[in-house]
């Protein structure tokens, strides 16, 4: 079978039809901002003190010294100088139940993983456009239904299936751009493009979250704009590549002559000559531990990154814009530089601010900040790198599982940011010590990944084996995915 990059090549790069797909796929990732960091402002605690009731009693009447101590039987004052409300004054997830706040950010985010190992293998059997709406589906609605919960248990459970769409979606929407564009569209597609449609949904969540000061009203906000996203299931076609690895050449052929008559170029009598696809096999090696360490890095530091301000609303707008260079900086890497190169460069650029931390004396704040702001640049660069370089290695038959699974793994590290975070609380340098410990031995590691700068997309594992003769050979036990 020829290169499909070379059988599509009339088509051009960059006409009226990639530009429709490249924009509207970087537009359906905006929720993913979204809902990604939401829990920043639904599980914040404010300022809170036992209920008091008004008895009129005062230090003249009682004894204060001589009671015991107890718990707020009467329950909680919470103050409303920053939010109206939140999941934790909803629910008094405060004092002994103060551990449910950061386990509601880990159920969400095992949600996020689960939904990552299923909908990549259903994805690679059942196309990338009906995955890509059913987990934007999956968001909007649990979203939607959160604000209707009456306890903290039918909140997680929801908040559980809404992570089932989160990433999910963000990940079938990369790999149908990844496969419907085309050279330096593709790379500029799969770095800077769905990370700045990302980060859209990031800085925009800050600015409707300080409008809207009480959990249920922002749930409301961003769930219910998701509704436009229904036409554009008219709008965008199923990947080519997909459709051809599943044998059905008519198909493809189809939205190859359609995406012509958008770009009013001539189509061959015959586009496709042959429908030969290889069968998929069990090597399925994945630059997993590099994910992992990516990931654990950029939401450590992201959810650590909006508490660095008094307010939390300018806390998070910080955070998400330090987003747009890093994929700025994403996208110069792939282009111009080799992935193995590009990776460990960004794990060590990562990880050497957070031990410098550590020789910074406490009344530097400003000296801190920054080199936080370096590890969040870092980190974050890198996990978008991770994004484009798991596409391409991988061919069409495995690429969406591929990913998923990359993704599932790599989404441990969210799982458990909350809780490394919560380290700091016995040694305030703990969690930056065990980030940036992680990211010194992965980008050593790194260096053992198969390359593949100025490759074109495999569409057969026969066009990949060369890459991973060597990684399966010295990595064999990233094989049990």
């Amino acid at each position: 079978m020829k290169d499909y990059e070379e059988i599509v090549a009339f088509l051009d790069q960059w006409g009226c039809f990639q530009k429709a797909v490249f924009l509207l796929l970087c537009v359906s990732i905006i929720p993913n901002g979204f809902g990604a960091f939401n829990l920043v402002f639904l599980t914040d605690v404010p300022d809170h003190h036992c209920f008091i009731p008004d008895l009129n009693l005062s230090e003249e009447d009682i004894n204060l010294t001589d009671l015991e101590e107890e718990r707020c039987v009467d329950g909680w004052s919470y103050s409303t100088d920053i939010y109206l409300s939140t999941v934790v004054t909803e629910f008094d997830l405060v004092c002994s139940d103060q551990w449910a706040q950061p386990f509601t950010t880990s159920v969400f985010f095992i949600g996020v993983l689960v939904g990552s190992f299923f909908s990549g293998q259903l994805s690679d059997r059942y196309g990338r456009k009906p995955i890509l709406f059913a987990t934007m589906a999956a968001q909007a609605i649990f979203t939607f239904a959160q604000v209707f919960s009456t306890s903290w248990t039918m909140f997680v459970i929801l908040l559980f299936f809404n992570g089932l769409g989160q990433i999910s979606n963000f990940v079938a929407a990369l790999v149908l751009g990844a496969e419907v564009l085309t050279g330096n569209v593709r790379i500029l597609y799969s770095s800077m493009g769905t990370c700045l449609g990302f980060s859209v949904g990031y800085i925009l969540l800050p600015v409707v979250a300080y409008f809207l000061r009480d959990w249920k009203s922002l749930l409301m906000a961003l769930s219910l704009p998701c509704l436009v996203y229904i036409p554009l299931w008219w709008l965008l076609p199923e990947s080519p590549r997909w459709l051809l690895s599943r044998g059905r050449v008519k198909e493809a052929e189809a939205v190859i002559r359609k995406a012509a008559r958008w770009n009013k170029v001539q189509t061959p009598t015959v586009i496709f000559e042959t429908d030969s696809v290889s069968c998929p096999s069990n090597s399925k090696t994945q630059p997993l531990f590099h994910s992992f360490a990516m990931t654990t890095g950029y939401f450590s530091l992201s959810f650590n990154s909006a508490q660095l301000h008094a307010d939390p609303y300018m806390s998070c707008f910080i955070a998400a814009v330090v987003e747009i260079p890093a994929y700025v900086s994403s996208w110069i890497a792939l282009r111009f530089l080799p992935r193995r190169l590009s990776v460990s460069g960004t794990l060590i650029l990562g990880s050497l601010p957070l031990f410098i931390l550590l020789l910074v004396p406490e009344d530097l704040f400003g000296v801190s900040l920054a080199l936080e702001m370096v590890g969040k640049y870092a980190f974050t660069t890198g996990a978008s790198l991770m994004f484009a370089y798991t596409t391409e290695l991988y061919p069409t038959s495995l690429r969406n599982t591929a990913t998923g699974t990359t993704t599932t793994v790599s989404r441990t590290g969210s799982c458990i940011s909350p809780f490394l975070l919560s380290l700091g609380g016995y040694f305030s340098f703990l969690p930056y010590v065990t980030i940036g410990s992680l990211g010194a031995v992965t980008a050593f590691v790194a260096l053992l990944l198969p390359e593949t700068f100025k490759q074109p997309l495999p569409e057969t594992l026969q066009q990949m084996p060369e890459r991973q003769r060597y990684v399966v050979r010295v990595l064999p036990n990233l094989n049990c995915f």
